[in-house]
């Protein structure tokens, strides 16, 4: 299989989830125009990883178990730790995060962007001081109305 096609597209209230798998592992995890289409599982664990993202979809608290393949700086590894820490229904600043790491909330917010496994990886529980924050290298658009979409389904309040 080409790296760049998918090994599943499937539903959500949003638009899309596109699934890449490489061997034994999740490969990338996006999100996706409705346009782009759906496209059925092509593997096994393209197939549990769409079962698992319904799971989600159906009930927030839905914990994920994917084998997701190895990736990132360990800057990257250590903040997507801290965000798999955030519980469902809580969110993080791109600030606190940075605190906790002894760094600045720049590098924390491109570690965030930098996430190949939404979802297994809740990026979107991080956000800015001061309102929902960017998501996925965007600063608004499709994305950030992804985020909001994810944020209130978890049960976070957007108002502030």
């Amino acid at each position: 299989m080409n790296p760049v096609e998918f090994s599943a597209r499937m539903p959500a209230p949003f638009g899309l989830v596109g699934v890449r798998t490489n061997g034994d592992s999740v490969s990338e995890i996006v999100y996706l125009p409705r346009s782009a289409g759906e496209l059925a599982p092509r593997d096994r664990l393209a197939e549990a990883a769409c079962a698992q993202i319904a799971c989600y979809l159906d009930d927030p608290d839905f914990g994920f178990d994917l084998p997701l393949e190895p990736a990132g700086t360990r800057f990257q590894r250590r903040v997507w730790r801290l965000i798999a820490a955030i519980p469902r229904g809580r969110t993080r600043s791109y600030g606190a995060l940075a605190g906790d790491l002894g760094s600045s909330p720049r590098p924390v917010g491109q570690a965030c962007g930098a996430n190949r496994f939404p979802l297994a990886i809740p990026c979107h529980r991080v956000v800015a001081a001061a309102g929902v924050g960017g998501f996925a290298h965007h600063d608004a658009g499709f994305h950030v109305a992804v985020k909001r979409w994810l944020l209130r389904h978890e049960g976070v309040d957007l108002a502030a």
